[in-house]
């Protein structure tokens, strides 16, 4: 008898996690996303990128709960009677929900678990300039990112690599891993292990206003919060009154005070409180994003001005 998978999913992050489950033989019985909702600038309602998926694997039954707290929603994953339930960047569910599943519920995390439990694991490591994350499986349980270890799989973060490039190989590592972690469900080799709460660490969500660039840092600090803030929300600062989203920077040679310009030519330095970082790629507000040769082509921003 095969395996009765529930899929629960809406971002980009969760697609790849999918499309190797229905590859490899565990197509779900149902995937959970969350409902239609206006998006871009248009405000087109669009389907999530999760049951765009699912439409094109050919999944038919898909639940999208306004509430994953509703008790109908509940009675409807527990007619499915399934026997595991697979949850990659979805909502924090209710006990009512996940123990329906008569095999066990577990959770694909962006991050070495206890480390960087929260809504933001990604942003965290690289803002804080680790240089290894991955991605850990957990059983479910009430308390959010703490549940039993299953396995864990590491990744390298790159010295100039933005939440983005991470985010974009890791749901790759990380379908593997869900793929890897329903194997060992179904052959019953589950061994899972508790979590140090005493070595946890907090990953809270981010907002835009966390992207303000404060110059008088030291410059590794700088760099690491515009690669973390990149591409969403984003890192910033201001010009004459304008607001200049910083892309991606690396570390560079030179000083000066905190936010001057010292080079602006074929590159884009700015002083920090210790040390400079060089601006990759820049967008000026309304703009595109551009290579800072091509943004200094466009924009009038010379040696000595000072940012921030």
């Amino acid at each position: 008898m095969s395996l009765r998978v529930i899929f629960m999913g809406t971002p980009e992050f969760a697609v790849p996690s999918l499309e190797r489950l229905v590859g490899d033989g565990y197509a779900p019985v149902a995937v959970v996303t969350a409902p239609d909702r206006p998006q871009g600038r248009g405000r087109t309602v669009r389907p999530s990128a999760v049951k765009a998926a699912a439409g094109r694997l050919g999944i038919e039954r898909i639940l999208q709960p306004e509430s994953v707290k509703d008790p109908v929603f509940a009675t409807q994953v527990a007619a499915l009677e399934p026997d595991v339930i697979v949850v990659v960047a979805f909502k924090i569910l209710p006990p009512a929900v996940y123990e329906a599943a008569k095999l066990g519920a577990f959770n694909l995390h962006g991050s070495l678990l206890p480390k960087y439990r929260g809504a933001a694991p990604i942003h965290h490591a690289v803002m804080a300039g680790e240089r290894k994350t991955g991605v850990t499986t957990f059983l479910l349980k009430k308390e959010v990112d703490t549940g039993d270890i299953i396995m864990q799989r590491e990744m390298e973060i790159g010295p100039d690599e933005t939440t983005g490039d991470v985010h974009d190989r890791m749901m790759h590592i990380g379908a593997d891993a869900v793929v890897e972690t329903v194997r060992i469900i179904e052959a019953g080799r589950v061994s899972a292990v508790r979590q140090d709460d005493a070595v946890a660490t907090p990953a809270p969500k981010v907002y835009r206003e966390d992207g303000e660039i404060d110059w008088t840092e030291p410059a590794v600090r700088v760099h690491n919060l515009i690669r973390g803030m990149s591409p969403h929300p984003g890192a910033f600062t201001r010009h004459e009154g304008k607001e200049l989203k910083l892309i991606r920077s690396r570390m560079a040679a030179g000083e000066g005070r905190p936010g001057e310009v010292i080079e602006a030519g074929e590159r884009l330095a700015v002083a920090c409180g210790e040390g400079a970082v060089e601006l990759t790629e820049v967008q000026q507000e309304g703009r595109r994003r551009m290579s800072a040769p091509d943004f200094l082509h466009g924009y009038p921003l010379s040696e000595g001005d000072v940012l921030g």
